[in-house]
């Protein structure tokens, strides 16, 4: 597999809607997934009704460049959907998420592809609609942090309504589970914060050249595979994520 740093393009023409034209693809993936793996159609339903509601939230002026917020949006869909439908050579955190038992409970294949989406795919897309020049201009990046975080509210809202998807909830899961929503808008921030580090670390290889780019976009995508990992591990996810952490954090050059 190769990795070539990405580079901000420019917008979107005005005809062009890219949530739109993700959402029809996420829809396809989705009708294609296939009986013997039902399990893969929890995190990519997920995904699709969150990508309407970043849609929604574009279309109600919640942010403050709503068509850098989409381009970006569809950048960060298109890094799954290529991986779901490459597989067998997506990035190696997909392809553990991928290759989850399917006796899993619905959540944890939920996290999963959270997890490989948000700690791996999410600083590539940042950087792929953030330019070199962006990155210069201070004034610019701290309108594209604070669209960054308003993201966090649109998910901490998806958390309870997508309770309404589990149908294996155990007697345990539901007693705990305003617990489990705390943890979940309380690991969703961490790792938001995390990618934005993780970003800025990316865009200092982007700089110094495409081998210090493969270097250190290789070395992300360990952690996250180790993170991956961590979340297949036996007990209640969420509870534990919450003391160790959802994110994963590039080390300084």
């Amino acid at each position: 597999m190769t990795f070539e740093p990405p580079v901000a393009g420019p917008p979107t023409g005005p005809t062009t809607r890219p949530i739109a034209v993700v959402l029809d693809r996420m829809q396809q993936v989705l009708d294609a997934i296939p009986a013997e793996r039902a399990q893969r159609r929890f995190f990519a339903g997920t995904y699709l009704r969150t990508t309407r509601a970043v849609g929604d939230a574009v279309d109600q002026a919640r942010f403050e460049d709503p068509d850098w917020v989409e381009r970006w949006d569809a950048a960060f869909a298109d890094l799954y959907l290529d991986a779901a439908t490459a597989e067998a050579t997506a990035p190696r955190p997909w392809r553990l998420a991928f290759a989850a038992p399917a006796g899993l409970p619905q959540l944890r294949h939920v996290l999963l592809g959270i997890n490989a989406h948000i700690n791996y795919d999410l600083p590539q897309a940042l950087l792929a609609v953030i330019s070199d020049a962006d990155f210069a201009d201070p004034v610019l990046m701290a309108r594209r942090h604070r669209d960054h975080e308003r993201i966090d509210g649109i998910l901490s809202a998806r958390v309870g309504q997508e309770d309404s998807e589990f149908v294996d909830w155990t007697w345990l899961d539901r007693l705990i589970l305003p617990l489990n929503h705390r943890a979940s808008r309380r690991f969703l921030a961490e790792s938001r914060r995390k990618v934005w580090h993780n970003t800025e670390q990316l865009q200092l290889a982007r700089l110094a050249g495409p081998d210090a780019y493969r270097r250190r976009l290789a070395e992300l995508e360990v952690l996250s595979a180790a993170k991956i990992a961590d979340l297949l591990a036996p007990g209640q996810v969420l509870l534990r994520l919450a003391v160790s952490g959802f994110g994963v954090s590039l080390p300084p050059e």
